[in-house]
């Protein structure tokens, strides 16, 4: 088998997963954060599991774009760059900013998804520099680099500032949960999630590239369910949360 087939069929898995994510999730809720419960085998410190489990999205999508044969180019640059800076602020600075009693976090759930970040590490920084689509300066006018770019920029802006948002909150609140309001929080239960669905979906048509467009089904499939679960929480657990509130989509979910 050579390497174009093997990444062929990792693409193949990749959807795969984004399916049995989508069902798992939506059946189970993933044991971390304020769904932790005990009974799902050893655990670590919360910090030290998210960097773990993000580092990959850094480290070897680093080393294997490096390798690629149009890694010097213009456009697989720009694309790396814009991956880059969402997940070092993931991997290695949202860790020091969170707040509050960190529950600890399955050991299971950090090396699935170390699995999965690693494939889809290899996936994209691959296919940006020698599988994926190859880009010239006529795509700095395409349409769908525009339009996703503009998806790209709006959802990175709206994940930090609602992640932000939140983390602001739990310090007023002593580190325990509260309501969050102001902007999209009067719509939406969960805009984090909302605009990194977004960010990816915009990367998958800025780069044209199906291992892209892996990634923005995966999310999707990941966090619609959790962004439910998430709002059936703030439901359960404050009386006076807002009825108008949906979970992702204003008015719609």
């Amino acid at each position: 088998m050579t390497e174009l087939e093997l990444y062929r069929l990792l693409l193949l898995v990749s959807f795969a997963l984004a399916g049995a994510a989508f069902f798992t999730t939506g059946a189970i809720v993933a044991p971390y954060g304020r769904h932790a419960r005990p009974g799902w085998g050893p655990t670590m410190p919360k910090r030290l599991g998210w960097a773990l489990m993000e580092s990959p999205s850094v480290v070897v999508f680093a080393l294997v774009f490096l390798a690629g044969p149009r890694a010097d180019q213009f456009f697989p640059r720009l694309f790396a760059a814009l991956w880059l800076v969402h997940y070092v602020q993931r991997a290695w600075i949202d860790p020091l900013r969170m707040r509050g009693p960190l529950r600890p976090i399955p050991v299971a759930i950090v090396a699935s998804a170390i699995t999965f970040n690693l494939l889809n590490s290899y996936l994209n920084a691959r296919g940006l520099t020698a599988f994926g689509p190859t880009y010239t300066w006529r795509w700095l006018i395409d349409i769908r680099f525009l339009y996703g770019m503009v998806l790209f920029i709006g959802g990175f802006v709206i994940n930090r500032w609602a992640d932000t948002t939140l983390l602001r909150l739990r310090k007023a609140s002593g580190g325990e949960y509260a309501i969050p309001k102001g902007g999209l929080f009067d719509d939406i239960s969960c805009p984090n999630y909302f605009g990194e669905i977004v960010q990816w979906i915009g990367f998958a048509i800025a780069t044209w590239s199906l291992a892209g467009a892996s990634f923005a089904v995966f999310t999707a499939a990941n966090l619609i369910p959790r962004a439910i679960a998430h709002h059936r929480w703030y439901r359960r657990t404050f009386p006076d949360y807002p009825r108008r509130r949906t979970a992702l989509i204003p008015g719609l979910l």
